[in-house]
């Protein structure tokens, strides 16, 4: 079994790597918020949405913060008419990404905040571990 401090910073450290993960995916929402369809009538990007777990690590004995899943946003697609666009249909209109940047942007608020949270725990216990020294060699 391992001792508290340690557990929580192996928490707070399956958070930040979460966190820095979902940052990744919101990332890629934002630069493709334009991204059309290659061809006529083409499907564009779709939004990108992580789902987390919590799951026991049996050698620490605490749980985790895991990315379960990846998955994609099956919200319909903005459309657009623009009959001179080259990802526009026989009907003019152009199928734009399902990205909504204000959700975006909330999104990447959270996650940088939930970022920052973990990464205090962790200066935290350090701080604690070594005054925890500091009194031991007193002693």
């Amino acid at each position: 079994m391992i001792d508290p401090l340690q557990a929580s910073v192996q928490i707070a450290s399956s958070g930040l790597e979460a966190q820095s993960d979902r940052l990744r995916i919101v990332s890629e929402n934002l630069a493709n918020a334009n991204s059309t369809g290659r061809t006529a009538g083409a499907d564009p990007y779709r939004r990108k949405t992580v789902t987390f777990a919590s799951e026991m690590d049996r050698a620490a004995g605490v749980r985790v913060v895991k990315i379960k899943d990846i998955g994609i946003d099956r919200s319909p697609f903005r459309v657009e008419y623009e009959p001179n666009h080259p990802a526009a249909g026989q009907d003019g209109y152009v199928k734009l990404p399902n990205v909504n940047m204000l959700i975006e942007m909330a999104d990447m608020r959270e996650t940088n905040r939930s970022y920052e949270a973990n990464l205090q725990v962790v200066k935290q216990t350090r701080s604690m571990v070594a005054m925890t020294i500091d009194l031991l060699k007193g002693a």
